[in-house]
């Protein structure tokens, strides 16, 4: 998975998962805790999200909520004075994010000091990744409509997909499918329904921000309010990044650090190797076959052919293309497909054959298999 860098801070799985906390300087936004419209509070509350554990503090012009009228470009920028006064003023170290859906908020931010840029509207001003990307500043693509007045409208896992994937991708795109109740039509099943299918997003090989805080399909399942729903929000926040997120958003920065902290370091790893060579070894999901199938298919590769992959599946990118390596491959077991990656899967009996075979291979080849077949001792 390719990592994103954002201010020189990476993000991506193989850093730990970063925590973003939420400042609204819309009075109409529902969550009283993180609202403030006075700058000298508001900066004293953007400290004290980083100081529980904050890596980047979000700041929101408007609400996104439905039962609102999106304000226009220019009654953002109205309000851009009080967030950028919030982030001078706050004198704990972090990243700042502003939330919009407008290109031309998004540069007056950026030129005012922003160094990261969260789109609920998911490219639907097509000038704000160009935008962002002109400036080289990582950029949130939430998967909305293409339609600036419906942020996040959408209800089943497919038209996720296809709103992940329209209009692209810039080179520090970080991408966000979306959960809540954005749309009159979803429902709290629908999201459930994401949550199981949450890996399959790991195919477009971008960090993955995740905003679960205290939403309606956990507290549902436990019965709680608003209120006393942290608890559904810190079990879920541990499933989620071991089904790929990187970034969390959350109103509860302290409880959503600690949950993070478990989860990388005793959840359920993945094999990923980047090296000077430009050679990356990602591990697919074979865990669940959903997941793989879509992985798969995104990367062209026929997705029947995962039928008896029961053990493990590598995507490895940027050796050089060796028909030999394909069928030395193959003869200790091993299925492989393509180049550009080159999808090598087959079972840990197998995998471990390559200790008698890595001599063979040349550099870069013979290191990155190497240290794959070590991973699995």
């Amino acid at each position: 998975m390719r990592t994103v860098d954002a201010a020189g801070l990476t993000i991506g799985e193989t850093a730990p998962t970063r925590i973003m906390g939420v400042l609204n300087v819309s009075p109409e936004s529902p969550y009283d805790p993180s609202v403030y419209t006075d700058p000298g509070a508001a900066a004293r509350f953007a400290d004290q999200l980083i100081e529980h554990g904050a890596d980047i503090v979000d700041i929101g012009l408007a609400t996104a909520n439905k039962r609102f009228e999106p304000l226009s470009a220019h009654e953002e920028l109205d309000r851009l004075d009080l967030a950028v006064d919030t982030m001078q003023s706050a004198t704990n170290d972090a990243i700042f994010s502003i939330e919009t859906r407008y290109h031309e908020v998004a540069n007056a931010a950026i030129d005012q000091g922003f160094e990261l840029v969260n789109d609920v509207c998911g490219f639907a001003d097509p000038e704000l990744p160009v935008v962002c990307a002109d400036h080289g500043i990582a950029v949130v693509k939430m998967a909305s409509p293409p339609d600036l007045s419906r942020p996040g409208a959408l209800d089943s896992v497919d038209e996720i997909h296809e709103a992940i994937k329209r209009g692209g991708f810039t080179n520090r795109t970080i991408i966000d499918p979306a959960f809540g109740g954005w749309s009159e039509s979803k429902t709290l099943e629908d999201d459930r329904d994401l949550f199981r299918r949450l890996e399959e997003f790991r195919a477009y090989g971008r960090p993955m921000l995740v905003s679960i805080n205290r939403k309606n399909f956990l507290r549902e399942l436990a019965g709680r309010s608003t209120d006393d729903a942290l608890a559904v929000s810190v079990a879920a926040t541990t499933l989620v990044v071991e089904r790929g997120a990187s970034v969390i958003r959350t109103h509860d920065v302290a409880a959503t650090k600690d949950a993070a902290i478990i989860a990388d370091t005793l959840g359920q790893t993945r094999y990923i190797k980047q090296d000077e060579d430009t050679v990356t070894v990602t591990q697919l999901d074979t865990y669940e076959h959903g997941a793989l199938y879509h992985q798969l298919s995104e990367l062209g590769v026929d997705p029947t052919r995962a039928a008896d992959w029961t053990w493990r599946a590598f995507a490895i990118d940027g050796l050089e293309e060796e028909r030999w390596l394909h069928e030395r491959l193959e003869e200790i077991g091993l299925s492989t497909y393509g180049t550009s990656p080159m999808i090598v899967a087959g079972s840990l009996r197998a995998f471990r054959r390559l200790h008698g075979l890595v001599h063979e291979l040349p550099p870069p080849a013979d290191s990155v298999l190497k240290e794959l077949v070590e991973s699995m001792s």
